[in-house]
């Protein structure tokens, strides 16, 4: 492709130099540059990619996209534009042929709930007939094949590349997580999307926006651009639910189990066995479970009429499904039938909702223990909260590692201990050895009682000063009731 093919929509400020000229690839990654790539230098949260310009030129990139101006080079196309990171959006989409456009894409942003949502609409319009794809933060999916994910939402040269693959591949339909930070970041810049849905929103995330409000303001930002083409639908119980709605072009939906709205549910029953809901008046059994999961469906059952599919060839398809690794995954002993449930839960509401989903499944006077941590480099107001809400709800509790990254984890358990009132701390243990506090609470439970290990869902790693080691919390678990007999 030529130079001047690939800058439609860039907001340019100047060029020096030609834009006839072949492109052979673009990056962001200056170690990547080779002979007839275009590099485009944006200013990262770790590293400025404007730094590393001279690099690129030296690696053979024949044009440059930056903030700055720069001096004439030459044989080297210089491009000073608005925002690097929103070029490398539109740029990107434009390089690998506007793969977007081709497919149905729906993107699924909130705090909570975006990787079920979008998971069960993969499965569910797979089962329908249609081939798909999905990015998530469990895993990316082109049809039937599968690639692990880095992030909950690529950078955009990445998405837009696995984009085009989903394309060329025959995929109509995408469904992806959209995150607040590839919402900030540009990351989705450039994308044509036929819906959008949000789930909830909840404290997360402040290490980077530093504000409740700008947080909000991010994610509503997505809403904001759709077009008038596409679908928008909100979680009417959600108290920001309508006010992601407010600015939008396109259509506008609701889905509540508390209020009226287009799309509306009722649990008649939930138990280990699934949720009985009403639906629209119309009765069904979900094999997934609790309150949380209601809403999920609620909002996957809505976004599958806005693309006019049948209502009950949909409920049919919804009520054998599966949710996403590592969410509410629950396994039980052999010999005490102790149940243990692996969660994703790292915020202070999903952990509230998966205990108090835990205490609605209980029959009697089984005790609820439960393993926490807190990321390290993340957001740290949410730590003490995150201990209170543990407490609060749970008969034991094990405050452990999450993923400390660059940070003392005996730091980050002090953090969630802080504040706490003097009937919690009779409540809780510190062990930072993860596996060690998995071990000490099955060792702790009793015959049926439900211990609960909440961070880390789907991760097969523990991430420690700079060090991805291999941990999985469902393999610890079932190696733990066999170690210990239970």
């Amino acid at each position: 492709m030529l130079l001047r093919d690939i800058l439609y929509k860039v907001s340019i400020r100047s060029v020096s130099g030609s834009t006839d000229i072949e492109v052979k690839d673009i990056q962001i990654d200056s170690r990547k540059v080779q002979p007839g790539t275009v590099f485009i230098a944006i200013k990262g949260a770790a590293a400025d990619g404007h730094q590393f310009i001279e690099k690129a030129i030296e690696s053979g990139a024949t044009a440059i996209v930056s903030e700055t101006a720069l001096s004439p080079r030459e044989g080297v196309t210089l491009l000073q534009v608005e925002n690097s990171a929103a070029a490398a959006g539109y740029i990107a989409n434009n390089f690998f042929g506007q793969p977007s456009s081709k497919m149905k894409v729906v993107g699924v942003t909130g705090t909570n709930g975006k990787t079920t949502i979008a998971t069960l609409l993969y499965k569910l319009f797979s089962a329908l007939g249609y081939k798909c794809g999905l990015l998530s933060t469990v895993d990316n999916h082109i049809g039937e094949k599968v690639m692990p994910a880095t992030h909950t939402t690529p950078d955009a040269i990445s998405l837009n590349r696995l984009m085009k693959q989903m394309a060329d591949e025959q995929c109509t339909h995408v469904f992806m997580e959209v995150s607040s930070h590839a919402i900030s970041q540009h990351r989705i810049t450039g994308l044509e999307f036929d819906g959008g849905i949000f789930s909830n929103i909840t404290h997360d995330h402040l290490d980077y926006h530093k504000t409740f409000d700008e947080y909000i303001r991010v994610k509503k930002a997505f809403f904001d651009g759709l077009p008038s083409s596409a679908f928008a639908i909100s979680n009417a119980d959600d108290k920001r639910g309508a006010v992601m709605l407010q600015n939008t072009s396109a259509r506008k939906y609701l889905y509540s189990l508390k209020t009226l709205a287009d799309f509306k549910g009722k649990i008649i029953e939930n138990s280990l066995a699934g949720l009985v809901m009403s639906v629209n008046d119309q009765e069904v059994h979900f094999r997934l479970i609790g309150e949380f999961n209601a809403y999920n469906l609620l909002a996957v059952y809505g976004a599958a009429i806005c693309m006019g599919e049948d209502k009950h060839e949909v409920l049919r398809c919804l009520s054998v499904l599966t949710g996403a690794e590592g969410r509410f995954d629950y396994m039980v002993s052999a010999k005490d039938r102790l149940i243990a449930i692996v969660d994703y839960a790292h915020t202070p509401d999903a952990l509230l909702n998966v205990l108090a989903t835990i205490k609605k499944l209980k029959r009697g006077f089984e005790q609820v223990i439960t393993v926490v941590g807190c990321g390290g480099d993340r957001d740290k107001t949410k730590r003490p909260v995150m201990g209170e809400v543990a407490c609060e709800h749970s008969d034991k509790v094990i405050f452990t590692s999450d993923n400390p990254r660059s940070e003392d984890p005996v730091q980050i358990i002090r953090d969630m201990e802080e504040g706490l009132p003097a009937a919690a701390k009779r409540k809780y243990l510190s062990i930072t050895d993860r596996k060690e506090a998995i071990k000490t609470a099955i060792s702790l439970a009793g015959p049926e009682d439900i211990i609960l290990v909440a961070g880390k869902g789907h991760e097969k790693y523990q991430e420690i000063k700079g060090v991805k080691n291999h941990f999985d919390d469902k393999e610890v678990v079932r190696e733990m009731f066999e170690l210990l007999g239970k």
